[in-house]
């Protein structure tokens, strides 16, 4: 089974735990269709939590869309799988418009994050249905409907 290693940021405050995040990605890690793409041995992951405004300036540079969003992931190499910026605004704002807690929303947001470092993505309806599956199963919950 793999390592994996999580660094964590706060480039604002937020009242999270480096210890939250790094327990959300360990246990996605141990979904067997995820356990297959992390290298063997040993895997870092990166963090950042911060502002809405450095969202939108990494999605402007990288993505070339000038607008902010939730969660970027940037794809490493090696051990280093990647890193994961979240946008502690846009998780209080979608926890509170979906009726939920602050760590659901970031856990969710993480998990999704790390699933785009290791190769899934959303651009058809098969494959995000595909990533809300092992979404919910990293998250260990039950899908409604």
């Amino acid at each position: 089974m793999t390592l994996i290693e999580v660094e964590v940021v706060k480039a604002l405050r937020a009242p999270v735990e480096p210890a939250f995040v790094r327990g959300v990605l360990n246990r996605a890690s141990k979904v067997s269709e995820v356990a297959a793409r992390l290298p063997e041995d040993r895997a870092v992951v990166a963090v950042r939590i911060t502002s809405a405004e450095e969202l939108r300036e990494l999605n402007r540079r990288y993505a070339g869309e000038d607008h902010t969003t939730d969660v970027l992931s940037f794809a490493g190499e090696d051990a280093h799988v990647g890193d994961i910026a979240i946008s502690w605004p846009a998780v209080l704002e979608q926890a509170r418009a979906g009726g939920h807690d602050e760590r659901a929303e970031l856990a969710t947001l993480l998990v999704h994050g790390f699933l785009h470092l290791l190769g899934w993505d959303h651009a058809t309806p098969q494959a995000n249905k595909e990533m809300w599956r092992l979404t919910h199963l990293a998250l260990g919950r039950r899908r409604s409907g």
